[in-house]
């Protein structure tokens, strides 16, 4: 009889431990989760951000072309015209410098300013790519533990934190801003 509660013993503590394993990685799962849609959202207002400024970029590219190209015809016209002509042409020609000048300037701040999107979005991605990982460990861990239970093997729990303790680093590594990032991992996981 005291063999058996001993035994008996043995398999509540080392559930006990199964069980603190799961919730301890569950909670920090959801958190990593919550984190991880902030981060999402994040991303995706950079990368709208980001392609309305490249467009505005392009727009004010194609508009340089165009008054580029209008003031090249204005002065052509100015050679073949008389002097109504080449007055009206000297009107536009100062008014087509003046907005040359001004998409000229706005070009490398709006070039600048969609560069500055894309960086934000590549460095929201590293963190992103941290909690990805991190939840594909903790699940990992999870599913381990619960096999563990199972078959009350303890090398299949240390196997279980080993995981666990993988996804935790990787999900603190987003949480704390961390350079930490696995590309293989990346790599097979994207």
């Amino acid at each position: 009889m005291d063999i058996e509660i001993g035994a008996e013993a043995k398999d509540k503590s080392f559930n006990r431990r199964v069980a603190i394993t799961v919730v301890a990685l569950s909670i920090f799962m959801g958190l990593c989760g919550v984190k991880d849609g902030n981060i999402v959202q994040a991303m995706q207002q950079a990368q709208s951000s980001g392609v309305d400024a490249w467009n505005e970029y392009q727009a004010t590219k194609t508009k340089l072309h165009i008054d580029g190209t209008a003031l090249a015809q204005a002065r052509l016209l100015a050679l073949t015209g008389g002097d109504r002509t080449a007055a009206a042409v000297a009107a536009e020609t100062v008014r087509l410098d003046g907005e040359i000048a001004k998409y000229q300037a706005e070009a490398p701040a709006l070039k600048s300013r969609a560069q500055g999107f894309q960086a934000q979005y590549d460095a929201l991605n590293v963190h992103d790519d941290q909690f990805d990982a991190a939840d594909a460990l903790n699940s990992i861990a999870v599913s381990i533990a619960a096999v563990a239970a199972l078959v009350e093997v303890p090398a299949a729990l240390w196997a279980s934190w080993a995981f666990g303790a993988l996804g935790i680093v990787m999900g603190l590594a987003g949480f704390l801003g961390w350079s930490l990032h696995s590309a293989l991992l990346s790599r097979l996981l994207g």
